[in-house]
Parts: C-alpha cells; structure tokens; sequence
C-alpha cells in the first residue's frame, strides 16, 4: 500500500467523522414547513448532506437570495438545537484518530456546516480533543464552499496547501482541496460513491477508518 507523507490531515465531518444524516433530514423537513412547503421524504432529502446550504438552498429547492437566507437562519438554529444531537461516530473512527496521532500527525476539521454547531458535535462525542482547528461556515465570514472552509483551516494552521491532504466523502470535498492545491482521500464508508469519486479525480480512496490509518 502506498504511504502517504503529509503531517497535517483535514477531514470533513458529515459522512467522514460522523454519521449526521438523520439529523440534517429532520432539520431539512422543519425548514420546509416553517417556509410552507411540503417535507421531502428523508430518501429524497439525503443529498443535503454535505454540500453547501445556501448552494442547496438556491440550486435544488429553487429559492430565491431572501428565501434562501430566511431558510439559512431556519435551519442553523433548528439543527444547532436538536440536530446537531441526532448523529452519530462510525465505527472504527476513534482507532483511526488515536493511531494517526501516535503517528505524529496534525488532525484538523474543515466542514460547510455550522462552525459553532461542528465544535458543538465534536465536543458531545469526544472527539475534540483530536483536532488542532475546527473550521467551518460562520454567519460573520461567507465561507460557502469547501474550498473557502479549507482556506481558513490552512491559514490557521498557519501551513501551505501542499503541506496538507483532505479526508472528505463527496465531490466537494475533492473539488475544494483541488481548487486550492491540495490532494484528497475519498472515504468510502460515507455519502460518496465509487463512481462519484472517479468522476472527480479523487487522488486515493481509503474503504475504511483502518486503510485509512494504515495510508499515513
């Protein structure tokens, strides 16, 4: 198996770190009534898991900048509430963390989600303690895409792109850490597909917590 060098991983939190799919539905069909639509069923809604909001929020239900913003305020407080609890850790995640830290790796965390509702699940699982930045979208900072999410954690961390590699599950992980320079492992324990990480270019792709242990 060929052995990758970088020190400083950054992992994605939906579909990678945690299993958050049940709490993003729930979430997604409380904004729908609360903006007078009706609930998609939770298999239709399982593509919001992952991507960007306001891109979701424009591009798949149709709305408009003012609806997609009343929708955004929704939905952060509904799910940074009741949400952000209905989820959990993949089996194997913790072993993986705990043996890429022995291993002297720098662990980071760059999520479109909710930068205050990342460190709020982070902290309830105990996974925390692994993780140097937490970064994600902020109300004040528009980081609307992976690729801004990852700019921030790479500033912080006070690194260049080349010293880093993304750990993600979904196209947007790959694209966001190609746009700034910087390789990605796809996971495939999360969202993601085989077929969808060929057609992004994934550079490798670990099948679970422990091949992806054993890449570093």
């Amino acid at each position: 198996m060929e052995k990758l060098d970088e020190t400083y991983l950054i992992f994605d939190l939906d579909g990678t770190l945690t299993d958050s799919a049940e709490g993003v539905i729930h979430t997604a069909q409380f904004m729908m009534k609360k903006m007078g639509m009706e609930p998609w069923s939770d298999e239709d809604l399982r593509f919001m898991v992952g991507p960007p909001l306001m891109n979701t929020f424009r591009n798949d239900f149709g709305m408009n900048e003012q609806e997609a913003q009343k929708a955004l305020v929704i939905f952060r407080s509904q799910y940074f509430n009741v949400g952000a609890m209905e989820n959990k850790v993949y089996d194997g995640i913790v072993p993986m963390l705990q043996a890429l830290k022995r291993k002297g790796k720098c662990l980071a965390v760059a999520t479109s989600k909710n930068e205050a509702a990342a460190q709020k699940i982070l902290k309830h699982f105990g996974l925390d303690i692994y993780f140097d930045v937490i970064g994600g979208d902020t109300e004040e900072n528009d980081r609307n895409c992976k690729a801004k999410v990852l700019a921030h954690v790479i500033d912080q961390l006070r690194i260049k792109p080349k010293e880093a590699v993304m750990i993600g599950d979904r196209h947007h992980d790959v694209e966001g850490a190609h746009q700034i320079g910087m390789p990605c492992v796809a996971v495939g324990w999360g969202y993601g597909t085989p077929e969808e990480f060929l057609e992004c270019g994934a550079d490798f792709i670990a099948k679970t917590p422990a091949d992806l242990a054993g890449l570093f």
